[in-house]
């Protein structure tokens, strides 16, 4: 009864404002796998990414085609660790960071089901998620796959320089984490279940600097967490974990300094994935980026947390640099967009 009075309420406001969908019929996450790059690896969450890439399996390959090929093997494994088989999945959702979306795009040729591609940048983890939810919640699908990934290497040739060039870092600069995620959604089952969904909407604050997009993201991840709150009536202790995709460590600080000038103060339940994700002695800037950034930490360290019971609700909201190589050398701003996920525990 309180879930459909709340829909209605959310159902009679602005059409302007960023909208915040409650499931009826809440899906199940009951299965996901993550891959990750050798610096993920040695990083500060080492004993959660349990699958580091084997660098000789690919030593013959393209940046791109390693891309591909690890997304697959995700994708494979999420199912497989959900006790399925791929006939079982109806519809893949799925997104990159690469022109046409051409990892998932490409690995979905090895499935055979529906494929739904999508671009939200790095926000991708938690738009998948989002669709995928309204796929099961609406009764259309049974069990829908979602994932996305990112390489260091290919986002460097595609948004910066190839990194023959040798390139300069800036001190504002974040390192794209190389790592792949999927999470397998179910109608019905165990595990951690998506009880709500806000869609984002296209915000730019004037920043141009391709570099600097943490910043240029806080905005954004502002703009959907004030909507959710409001539309939800929760406030930001409500949550045991409040969970940012790649802000960085300047763009968090800078979205943390944004939301006390809206009236909500966040507390020590607010992190970063993109300032978690690497040690200070990884020489990263800013920390981690990437579509594979929020998404593998949500599907390795979060959720293991979930199903422990450290956490029973947590906002997971990933955030996304809407721009490339060309918009960024035509000197046009960033346009920038953010989604995020309730994730409550469930029986």
């Amino acid at each position: 009864m309180e879930n459909t009075k709340l829909q209605n309420e959310i159902a009679n406001k602005q059409k302007s404002k960023p909208s915040t969908l409650i499931f009826k019929l809440p899906p199940h996450i009951i299965g996901r796998y993550v891959i990750v790059g050798t610096k993920e690896s040695q990083g500060p969450f080492k004993n959660y990414f349990k699958h580091p890439i084997v660098e000789k399996d690919f030593i013959k390959l393209t940046y791109e085609q390693a891309e591909c090929k690890i997304l697959e093997e995700t994708i494979f494994n999420a199912i497989h660790n959900a006790k399925l088989t791929l006939s079982d999945i109806d519809v893949l959702v799925s997104g990159d960071l690469l022109n046409q979306i051409t990892s998932s795009s490409f690995a979905a040729r090895k499935f055979d089901t529906s494929f739904i591609g999508l671009y939200g940048a790095c926000s991708t983890m938690a738009e998948s998620l989002a669709i995928g939810s309204c796929l099961l919640d609406g009764g259309y699908f049974k069990r829908v796959a979602c994932s996305t990934s990112s390489h260091f290497a290919t986002a460097e040739r595609q948004y910066r320089a190839p990194l023959e060039l040798g390139t300069p870092r800036t001190p504002t600069s974040q390192w794209t984490v190389t790592a792949t995620a999927c999470s397998v959604l179910s109608a019905s089952g165990n595990g951690p279940i998506i009880t709500s969904a806000t869609f984002g909407k296209v915000t730019d604050f004037g920043i141009a600097d391709p570099n600097n997009m943490g910043v240029a993201m806080a905005p954004a991840a502002m703009t959907t967490l004030v909507a959710h709150l409001a539309n939800t009536h929760t406030k930001p202790e409500d949550y045991d974990l409040i969970l940012t995709g790649d802000l960085g460590k300047l763009g968090s600080d800078v979205f943390v300094d944004l939301m006390e000038q809206e009236g909500y103060k966040l507390g020590q339940n607010y992190s970063d994935g993109g300032h978690m994700m690497f040690d200070i002695n990884q020489k990263t800037n800013q920390g981690g980026s990437g579509c594979g950034c929020g998404a593998s930490l949500l599907n390795s360290y979060v959720l293991d947390k979930i199903n422990d019971g450290k956490y029973k609700k947590v906002l997971f909201m990933a955030t996304g640099a809407l721009l490339n190589s060309l918009t960024s050398q035509q000197g046009e701003t960033i346009p920038c967009i953010a989604h995020s996920l309730v994730i409550e525990k469930g029986d």
